[in-house]
């Protein structure tokens, strides 16, 4: 059974896809959405038990039906392929999309994202795999507490940290927070997601946005992130973490703007 996507819709002009990560909701692009949207139409995406989708109550999702999901909510809205944005594990969602819909998707760009998000043998780039299974077993006792840990973790490093969390607990907490099967599934799909065999297939272009302190996709790894793509290349912005868009909206709108704008 498909899953029940919300997905709004401002602006004008070329379509733009925002797919937001772990945990959150479509509410956390506010920083940048009204700069984006003088140029593009932009659609924002709250994946399943997120924001305003629908909590069908305790319905867990796999990737198959996530990405099914994804498909029949944002086709209708577009005019043709768009620029998508994904962060985080919607970075990774954006290019699985990109992967096996490719007539959706005219440009990608994966913010804080990585094509492996949890560590192995041949990938030490990835989160320790017992800093996720700790992140799965305190969810079930406060999912609310590991939710604040996580925004935490996202601003490590950064000189302004308590300002962006700040910022960042407004956007996320002003919504209902996710269900818990949600996040258990959200949670599972990072640890076991990997891209890697497939990128070589993603014919569009793509963006790697890094933050310099990111303590979750390290800036380090995106150049092997990158050779893995046919046409990729990276940039890292100064002074942000996990969440360039919050703590550097003006520089990270400006790299996606002149991206999606080349031809």
């Amino acid at each position: 059974m498909s899953l029940q996507l919300h997905v709004s819709s401002q602006g004008s002009g070329p379509d733009m896809v925002l797919v937001h990560g772990w945990g959150m909701h479509s509410g956390i692009w506010q920083t940048v959405v009204k700069q984006l949207q003088e140029h593009h139409r932009v659609h924002c995406v709250d994946l399943p038990g997120h924001g305003a989708s629908t909590r069908d109550g305790e319905q867990e999702f796999a990737l198959p039906e996530l990405l099914e999901s994804l498909v029949v909510a944002v086709r209708p809205a577009l005019a043709g392929p768009a620029c998508w944005v994904g962060w985080s594990l919607g970075g990774m969602i954006a290019a699985h999309v990109a992967e096996r819909h490719p007539e959706l998707v005219r440009k990608l760009v994966m913010v804080a994202a990585s094509l492996r998000f949890s560590r192995h043998s041949d990938w030490p780039h990835g989160v320790a795999t017992d800093v996720l299974e700790g992140f799965a077993a305190e969810l079930h006792a406060d999912h609310n507490a590991t939710l604040q840990r996580f925004l935490a973790l996202q601003v490590q490093g950064e000189k302004a940290a308590h300002a962006t969390l700040r910022q960042l607990k407004q956007q996320v907490l002003a919504i209902d927070e996710p269900s818990e099967a949600a996040l258990q599934s959200g949670l599972v799909l990072l640890q076991e997601m990997d891209l890697r065999a497939d990128a070589g297939s993603v014919v569009q272009p793509v963006l790697l946005i890094g933050g310099e302190h990111d303590r979750l996709v390290s800036p380090q790894a995106l150049p092997r992130v990158s050779s893995l793509f046919r046409n990729a290349r990276a940039e890292v912005i100064s002074d942000a973490g996990h969440a360039p868009f919050v703590s550097q909206p003006d520089k990270f709108v400006q790299l996606v703007e002149t991206f999606c704008r080349d031809v």
